[in-house]
């Protein structure tokens, strides 16, 4: 499956690490420690950049005619609050709420509460992978921040370095054609020399509209899948010698 293949670019959720990890642990710590959070670093440049963003994004989805709360101008830290738990209801991808997320979990790793769960396959397939020359990259909804606190926490040690690049919804959603146009581009690889992994077929489509080489993520705990039509299925990153 992977003769040809210059680059295996990874999902996360469903694919290096349990959905349930990501759902269980990661997503409640987040929704739990918000508002201390925002109490605490209201201030801080990065959570101001973070509630830029979700003042746009707040923005759009009234002009669509969506129902958020009710937002302050100035954004204080009861509408960031109760605007990013009505994201977190909804299990948006936003972009905010992402960047939100990751300096919560931030937090979370540096004081010992949080550490990276991968399946036991990953870290062999990632040395294999690197053996052969082959490069490592991560595009997940996850901000890039989240992504780096998570590999760099898993109790098989520091993954990072062995990680080329990392993408978030900064290059686009996971679903659009272009977003994997603009990571071959930035990786400097051939489309059709770029494996994506992932467990969701919608991004897999997408990826392989974009020339990509797509393969299914069948990992325990995630969503069956009936028909993935002529998309390969990996159950173990071991089948991707």
């Amino acid at each position: 499956m992977t003769e040809g293949v210059e680059v295996v670019l990874l999902d996360i959720e469903g694919t290096t690490t349990p959905i349930a990890f990501v759902h269980e642990v990661l997503f409640p710590y987040a929704r739990t420690a918000l508002g201390g959070f925002l109490d605490e670093c209201w201030s801080a440049r990065d959570v101001q950049s973070a509630v830029t963003l979700l003042a746009a994004e707040y923005a759009a989805d009234s002009d669509v005619g969506a129902t958020p709360p009710a937002w302050s101008v100035p954004p204080d830290i009861p509408s960031v609050d109760a605007y990013a738990l009505w994201l977190m209801d909804r299990d948006r991808k936003s972009p905010g709420l992402k960047e939100l997320q990751g300096l919560i979990w931030k937090r979370g790793y540096r004081a010992g509460d949080l550490r990276g769960e991968l399946f036991p396959d990953v870290p062999p397939a990632f040395t294999r992978w690197r053996a052969r020359g082959l490069r490592i990259a991560i595009y997940s909804s996850g901000s890039v921040l989240a992504q780096r606190l998570l590999f760099s926490t898993t109790p098989f040690g520091d993954l990072t370095s062995a990680i080329d690049a990392f993408f978030d919804t900064g290059v686009g959603a996971k679903v659009q054609r272009e977003s994997y146009t603009r990571i071959a581009a930035a990786l400097g690889a051939r489309p059709d020399a770029i494996l994506f992994v992932s467990d969701v077929l919608a991004e897999l489509y997408a990826a392989r509209d974009a020339g990509l080489r797509p393969a299914l993520s069948v990992r325990p705990g995630n969503t069956p899948t009936a028909d993935v039509g002529a998309i390969p299925v990996v159950r173990s990153f071991e089948e991707l010698t």
